[in-house]
């Protein structure tokens, strides 16, 4: 099978914060990867910026170890390393310092033939300074910005780091980047969707029940521990990765796969979601935190022990009932949860169809379980859909519940791409399809902003789990007053 790939145009590609841990894990493995499939162009470059003083050589030697620490060994065998070390390069510069930012210009300069791209791998308070220094040094002009969350943490603070930014790149050249975008089965819910006939007429409240979003980990927050304690799992996940699942799932059938045309459904569902605040807060919102339990076999510390703290009101777990107020989708729950240190990591979408309205068959054939299709994003992306079918076998008809399964992995016998790999490109292209727009980000947290501010005013704190387990008892009670339950594992 022969993939059709769209090629990017030679590119100066600039990292800010080039030596962190975005850039050592994610940023240099996917960049060498895409190289390794022959997808950059000979004459791109890459350009490593942060405050460390280093020489080229040594930002390659850095460069070398992420490789070697989050690569295959058998993949870093033949002369395609050196090749991708031999288009790095490095600035050492500071957002509030001028030094090294002439040097900077010169060498974007150079390949003035090239698709400028800025990467912003950096704190969120940088990236307004870095993009005014960028307008300074005249560094912007033609380029494109990648700016990682969170942007913002509240909607004021979101509204002026996107005046910010915008102040020196129009809106058609900023890529707000949600990892979980460029996932491979989150695009093949939309291939799911719109390239088959079979569940598009089906999508709707006439046949769908409910639908579950999960994104579930087995970690804590570990080094993490700092900033996820000004965030939260609200912040962290909900406000930008889960209403993102949740848009693609409810969005309308865009008019073309256009950038724009997505994003303009997508910001249709944000706009429909019933408001949550301290009128109805308490009965359709769960928060928790992990206290010290076991994990991976061993015991794990609780939450506060993480920290170094005694107290602590930051939710590291949260279950949500949202509702999409429009014609497609009334009375459809959609139930999201997301936690640190659950049973295990899993993310996926479980869209659970409606119950056949009568049966035929006698009570000797069992129950009828209701069909379901399972997205699952990680840790093995695949679309499962369970049917109901004959038992096979003489002495009449008994029925079971299993699944067309099909894992990515072993379907197309091919590596699967990180999602990295293929939004570093899209910006080259200049596809910002799977990049949020400005006003989906202040539309998301128009709806989050009165949640947390619910929560506040309660002055309740999060519940306690255990770690190792699904999360607080408060959130099986969410999905259990309706008479539903949470599916572990796309069973």
């Amino acid at each position: 099978m022969t993939s059709r790939v769209i090629p990017v145009a030679p590119f100066t590609l600039t990292v800010f914060g080039a030596t962190g841990d975005l850039s050592r894990r994610k940023l240099i493995p996917a960049l060498f990867h895409r190289d390794l499939d022959g997808q950059i162009p000979d004459e791109a470059t890459i350009i490593g910026v942060s405050r460390r003083p280093l020489s080229d050589d040594e930002f390659r030697a850095f460069a070398r170890q992420a490789l070697n620490d989050h690569i295959p060994a058998a993949e870093l065998q033949g002369p395609e390393v050196d090749r991708f070390l031999g288009r790095l390069s490095y600035v050492a510069a500071d957002a509030g310092a001028e030094p090294g930012w002439s040097e900077l210009a010169s060498r974007v300069a150079a390949q003035a033939d090239h698709v400028p791209v800025y990467y912003l791998a950096t704190a969120p308070a940088l990236f307004g300074p870095i993009c005014e220094k960028l307008g300074k040094y005249g560094l912007a002009e033609n380029g494109r910005v990648v700016i990682e969350k969170p942007i913002g943490k509240d909607l004021k603070s979101a509204i002026a780091l996107n005046q910010q930014v915008g102040r020196i790149f129009p809106e058609d050249r900023v890529y707000r980047i949600d990892h979980y975008l460029g996932k491979e089965t989150v695009q093949n819910l939309m291939a799911l969707r719109f390239a088959n006939a079979l569940f598009e007429p089906l999508w709707n409240n006439a046949h769908i029940d409910h639908v579950q979003i999960t994104v579930a980990e087995a970690l804590g927050v570990e080094e993490r521990a700092g900033y996820y304690d000004t965030a939260g799992a609200m912040r962290d996940m909900v406000q930008n990765h889960m209403l993102q699942l949740l848009c693609l799932v409810a969005m309308e059938p865009p008019s073309s796969l256009d950038a724009d045309a997505v994003r303009d459904e997508k910001l249709k569902v944000l706009r429909a979601l019933k408001p949550i605040d301290d009128h109805n807060m308490a009965t359709v919102t769960v928060r928790g935190q992990y206290r010290a339990g076991a994990s991976a076999g061993g015991a794990v510390p609780g939450y506060l022990e993480e920290l170094g703290s005694s107290r602590s009101q930051t939710e590291t777990f949260v279950a949500v009932k949202a509702e999409v107020e429009n014609w497609r989708w009334a009375g459809v729950p959609f139930y999201l949860r997301t936690g640190k240190r659950l049973a295990s990591r899993v993310s996926e979408i479980v869209v659970n169809f409606r119950p056949v309205p009568h049966s035929v068959f006698d009570d000797t054939a069992g129950p009828i379980d209701p069909n379901r299709l399972v997205i699952r994003l990680q840790p093995d992306e695949g679309v499962k859909l369970w049917l109901m079918i004959k038992d096979p076998g003489p002495g009449g008809i008994r029925l079971t519940h299993v699944p067309l399964d099909m894992s990515f992995a072993k379907a197309f016998k091919v590596r699967n791409p990180d999602a990295y790999e293929r939004l570093i490109l899209d910006v080259v292209r200049g596809n910002q399809t799977l990049f949020m727009r400005r006003d989906e980000v202040e539309a998301a947290w128009r709806w989050v902003d009165p949640i947390l501010e619910a929560w506040r005013s309660a002055k309740e704190p999060p519940r306690p789990y255990t770690a190792g387990t699904w999360g607080p008892s408060a959130a099986i009670a969410l999905i259990e007053r309706d008479g539903r339950t949470w599916l572990e594992d796309g069973a």
